[in-house]
């Protein structure tokens, strides 16, 4: 590591919305500005939920040329969601747009694997949307028989950009075709679901260079791989010292775990629904999917399409000030996953456990969020147990960070404290892993967020009460 400042450029895709960040990494820290900022939309077309990837390939390329333009960059690289994909044809065309992993096509679709089989080998917990089922729903596809080349949404990216092919392993490994033991692909996995084995392209490592940035002039810097799942890269960023600490990757998904050195594969934790996904520097993120932030912003998208504009921090301030725990769901229920009236599935499922439904837009959005602390706390407990290892704090990065509300709620259910910030967690990642493969930026993981803590502001939640509310508040929706 030098003492010479270097600045890289961050895209940092998620489900709602994307971003292209500069960030400047020197001796005495990291920071971060904001270039471009899009939505992310998905388009319903004849039946089928999509990705508007090329919007997407625009506004990257309008974020990276305006970085370059106030910027001396020095390289660039791109974190996402996973699981979504796009497939090449001989010629390197794109066949088709991405289908949306909320899309119904994977509903009630299986492989001919045993579960218990298939998680011992990949470690991935059963969701319906990870791409080995996405790939079984496209069996005999046109698309599928045509394609000589797979890419999940960051690689893709990365290859309209370079012209190079590839797939970076912290993503492949949400695809359940990874053998997460060794980090390679899956070769019995592969064949036995189906899947055309020459269409998955080589492997590769956050900090490996990609190539140059051909697609954009005058571009004289390298696309770097970085963690390119947006948890891999929100993980780095988490400002953690020492090894016993839990976090929640709080954005549209909320990702609740822990990060260790080898996979739990037994099968109290496949029964717990808990994944093995592949973490920076070899790490495993061990953690389970809670459905997050999306109750809130489908919520927020309901009251908007029924013409009615709420503002969310008055909404949150009105929620402050309602009793706790007075209704509460289950929000990994599936009903609430599909897009559509969450308000309205919210007091049906209250109803259905015998609660009173919130009333009007404060009461639900408290009930939300009351309901997302059980969640964690159901999470982060069941991950110490499985694990055999102990949490002394629990860190929230991504957008949930400036929820002072949720943090203070989330102390108090797990009865830890809860350390929040930095709400662009992904985005550090992604720049911290450009900068140590430019020899900016300190070898370990530990040395990464050393760094980072002396750069970024951080707020401390105590826990309050004696949890007993909460226990009572979680045998209500079952996650006791």
């Amino acid at each position: 590591m030098t003492d010479v400042t270097t600045t890289v450029a961050a895209v940092d895709l998620g489900a709602s919305s994307g971003r292209v960040m500069a960030g400047r990494v020197s001796g005495d820290g990291v920071t971060l500005h904001e270039v471009h900022r899009f939505p992310n939309e998905p388009v319903a077309a004849a039946g089928t939920l999509y990705w508007d990837i090329l919007r997407l390939y625009a506004d990257v390329r309008h974020g990276l040329l305006a970085a370059a333009r106030e910027y001396p960059l020095a390289s660039a690289g791109i974190d996402s969601w996973g699981c979504d994909y796009g497939l090449l044809d001989a010629t390197g065309a794109l066949l088709g747009n991405p289908v949306h992993y909320r899309d119904a096509r994977t509903d009630g679709v299986t492989v001919p694997i045993p579960a218990d089989e298939l998680y011992a080998v990949t470690g991935i917990a059963h969701l319906p949307f990870n791409t080995i089922y996405q790939l079984a729903a496209a069996a005999g596809s046109p698309a599928l028989a045509a394609a000589r080349t797979l890419l999940l949404v960051p690689d893709l990216l990365a290859y309209w950009l370079t012209g190079v092919t590839g797939a970076e392993v912290t993503n492949v490994s949400t695809m359940a075709l990874l053998d997460v033991t060794t980090g390679t692909w899956a070769a019995d996995v592969i064949a036995r679901a189906g899947v055309p084995a020459g269409i998955l392209p080589p492997l590769r490592q956050p900090g490996e260079i990609i190539g140059p940035v051909s697609a954009l002039p005058d571009a004289r810097w390298p696309l770097i791989a970085v963690g390119s799942h947006d948890t891999a890269s929100a993980v780095v960023a988490v400002p953690a010292s020492g090894r016993d600490f839990a976090y929640i990757s709080s954005g549209t998904w909320s990702l609740a775990g822990m990060e260790l050195d080898r996979p739990v594969l037994t099968q109290e934790s496949r029964l717990a629904n808990f994944t093995n996904e592949t973490g920076v520097d070899g790490t495993v993120r061990y953690l389970r999917n809670v459905m997050g932030l999306w109750l809130l912003q489908e919520s927020m998208r309901s009251w908007a399409a029924a013409g009615r504009t709420l503002a969310l921090g008055r909404l949150l301030e009105d929620a402050a000030a309602i009793a706790p725990l007075r209704a509460v769901v289950n929000p990994d229920d599936p009903v609430f996953f599909p897009p559509g009236d969450i308000p309205g599935r919210i007091a049906a499922a209250c109803r259905r456990t015998g609660q009173t439904a919130p009333d009007g837009a404060a009461e639900t959005v408290r009930c939300i969020l009351d309901s997302l602390a059980l969640a964690y706390r159901y999470a982060i407990r069941q991950v110490q147990e499985l694990s055999g290892r102990h949490a002394d704090v629990l860190h929230i990065v991504g957008g949930g960070a400036r929820n002072a509300l949720l943090c203070q709620l989330t102390a108090d259910a797990c009865g830890l404290p809860v350390v929040a910030g930095p709400a662009e967690g992904a985005a550090l990642g992604n720049v911290l892993v450009q900068a140590r493969a430019l020899g900016a930026a300190p070898d370990g993981l530990d040395g990464l967020r050393a760094l980072l803590r002396s750069s970024v502001r951080l707020r401390r939640f105590e826990p309050s009460g004696d949890g007993g509310e909460w226990a009572a508040a979680a045998r209500r929706v079952g996650l006791d």
